[in-house]
């Protein structure tokens, strides 16, 4: 009885991730033993027995059906600290966080350095080291990282944790152990000799030569299993082979490579003269003294020199055995999972850089290839300016198109407006001249009167019977001077129906002045005012058209008369003179009602009048003018009530220098 407990007892003690039934525990053989006790005892011991029996198999059930891996991994990475290739795959190792129930996943990592320290006695020692530094951690599952890591984790296992599973990954399938160990699962990657020559071949075409460089294949870390290939490969190529040689002879030799070969990279941990502290330390100085490309079968080496092939990578090599873990730690049986090859761990890679080097074209990429290390073009590096630009571009240009149609819109709205004030002018012109044409009959009779008379004069002293010589020259003087006034007369009302009259020419405004008093002299005597002038005859010319400065003036005087119609006294006084700033200023004042305020700075708007049967046209079309000038005129209270109109002209041609000049003076003087 004692026996049976104590076997019970330790049946008890044994961990199991499942629910487990007698026979599982103690096999074949030990029911057979207990089989043999139980015959021994008599029908009442032999019952009491088989109760206890029972009785601790379903406790101890009941405690092993719940999962009993606790999630701690003891990661054993055969290389030393800080190698980049085992550095990713911890890293993304240990990126997986927690398994499914969400129980957070402890990670103890170990470097054993086997290729730096890979004795009998030194092994030995690891394994005393660490059952003794782990003796009271549970440890759920062991994790190993290169094929010598798994060779030391079942001698481990064996050693001090028989029952934990094992999970490996970067071992090939050739450097695996056959059989596997039970409670064994992982992943094998695909790493061959033959890749490397493919992507060799895909970026060079006359590849002929394979120039080996590394670390011997007899004890190397990774790629012992490349060994066996060589002899095939040599049947299509020539090898070089600079294996196991120091690196000082290597950067000796490899600047002499033929062009049709290509250096094939395996790694140097260490040579005659020194240790690295990784393979990738030596492959920079490789790469800048060999006269071929490197081609590389590891991510880690993109970058470093290698210009790249068909590599590993080894952050996808841990993810896969992370997520392994979480499965088993989860309570899946290691042995019932299968070993796969993940060959999604291997990828096309290239270095840009490299590339350019080598003057080896993209295209000649095989499909799927990622390209490192890229410097950016233009249009990665200032996408949104470009765009910004091209964007501030259109719609500079869009602006353009507009501008120039507004623009030539609004030329044809400027010769249709100036046709239309062309033909207004002249309309107003007709006007003035119709209001004028007592004053013009009175001035064409005037001279055709005298030259009648002085015509019968001369006829008479012509006749007699010794004529009068001098008489006669006298009048026909007379008569020529008559005519030539008539002649004038005319002309200038002919020009008030002209309708041609752009052209511009240096002009005296006292002239014009003169004769627009003499052309309206009927009309002021008719209406009974006085006028008063005072024109210096100082003013130089100004540059202008006389027909529509005449036609300024005339307005402006019709405009008084009007205005003094019904008010005494009546005086309209004409003044010119210069301004001060170089510019000829005309004021015509009346003595009439004046004009509100509030009319002021409508009184030059079209279709604007004060009158009752006026057209609001005339003050309106002598801005006009005047601003066709370079002038301007403007309106002003007289001083004793009325209305002072003045209008200024430059002498010159320089237009901005006139609006520039500041007119609060007169203004606030009108005031």
């Amino acid at each position: 009885m004692c026996g049976v407990a104590a076997k019970i007892k330790g049946i008890a003690s044994i961990p199991s991730p499942r629910k487990l039934s007698l026979r599982r525990v103690w096999g074949p053989m030990g029911c057979n033993k207990i089989s043999c006790i139980l015959r021994n005892f008599g029908p009442k011991q032999r019952s009491a027995t088989i109760f206890v029996c029972l009785l601790a198999w379903l406790v101890c059930s009941q405690s092993w059906a719940e999962p009993s891996l606790p999630p701690s991994v003891l990661v054993l990475d055969q290389s030393a600290p800080l190698r980049p290739w085992s550095t990713a795959i911890m890293h993304a190792v240990q990126s997986v966080k927690s398994d499914k129930s969400g129980r957070p996943i402890s990670y103890h990592v170990e470097h054993l350095d086997l290729f730096g320290f890979g004795r009998r006695q030194y092994e030995d020692n690891l394994l005393s080291h660490l059952i003794d530094k782990y003796s009271d951690k549970p440890i759920g599952a062991i994790l190993s990282i290169g094929p010598g890591a798994l060779d030391f984790a079942v001698k481990l296992r064996a050693t001090g944790w028989p029952a934990v599973p094992i999970v490996f990954t970067a071992v090939t399938e050739e450097s695996a152990p056959q059989p596997l160990p039970p409670k064994t699962t992982g992943y094998f990657v695909h790493k061959t000799f033959a890749n490397m020559v493919k992507a060799a071949q895909t970026i060079l075409p006359d590849l002929r030569r394979l120039v080996l460089v590394g670390n011997p294949f007899d004890g190397a870390v990774y790629y012992p299993q490349f060994a066996s290939e060589v002899p095939t490969l040599s049947a299509n190529f020539e090898i070089i082979d600079l294996m196991g040689l120091p690196v000082s002879e290597i950067l000796q030799r490899v600047p002499m490579l033929p062009p049709d070969s290509a250096v094939f990279y395996f790694g140097i941990n260490a040579d005659a003269e020194k240790r690295y502290a990784s393979a990738v330390e030596a492959l920079p100085l490789i790469a800048a003294a060999s006269s071929r490309p490197i081609i590389g079968d590891a991510e880690t080496e993109i970058g470093a020199g290698a210009i790249g092939g068909f590599v590993l990578r080894p952050a996808e090599i841990g993810l896969d055995a992370g997520r392994l873990v979480t499965r088993i730690l989860d309570g899946e049986e290691a042995s019932a999972i299968p070993v796969a090859t993940n060959n999604t761990t291997l990828k096309p890679m290239f270095d840009w850089r490299q590339l350019q080097r080598w003057n080896i074209s993209e295209g000649m990429l095989p499909r799927g290839s990622e390209i490192r290390f890229r410097s950016p073009g233009v249009w990665e590096q200032y996408s949104f300016p470009i765009m910004a630009t091209a964007a501030a571009l259109l719609f500079q240009a869009r602006l353009i198109v507009w501008l120039i149609r507004e623009h030539r819109r609004r030329q044809l709205a400027e010769i249709s407006t100036r046709n239309a004030m062309a033909e207004l002018t002249y309309m107003n012109r007709h006007a003035a001249a119709g209001e004028l044409s007592a004053s013009i009959a009175h001035e064409v009779s005037q001279p055709l009167t005298g030259i009648v008379a002085r015509a019968s004069a001369a006829r008479r002293w012509l006749a007699r019977e010794t004529p009068d010589i001098e008489k006669i020259r006298a009048a026909l003087n007379e008569i020529e001077a008559a005519g030539h006034r008539a002649s004038d007369i005319l002309r200038n009302v002919r020009s008030l129906f002209k309708k041609g009259t752009d052209d511009k020419s240096h002009v005296d405004v006292n002239r014009l002045i003169g004769l627009v008093l003499e052309l309206s002299r009927i009309d002021l005597q008719k209406h009974g005012i006085d006028v008063r002038s005072e024109l210096d005859d100082r003013l130089p010319r100004v540059l202008g058209n006389d027909v529509q400065l005449q036609q300024v003036i005339l307005n402006l005087i019709l405009n008084a008369i009007d205005a003094m119609r019904a008010v005494e006294p009546r005086v309209l006084s004409v003044e010119s003179k210069l301004n001060g700033h170089g510019a000829v200023r005309v004021s015509v004042e009346d003595t009439g009602g004046g004009i509100a305020p509030s009319d002021r700075d409508q009184i030059f708007k079209p279709l604007f009048t004060t009158k009752g049967q006026g057209m609001g046209m005339g003050l309106s079309i002598c801005r006009s003018i005047i601003e066709n000038h370079s002038g301007r005129i403007w309106v002003l209270p007289g001083v004793n009530g009325g209305s002072v109109f003045q209008f200024e002209l430059p002498t010159t041609h320089d237009q901005a220098e006139l609006r520039d000049i500041d007119f609060s003076v007169e203004l606030a003087r009108g005031h």
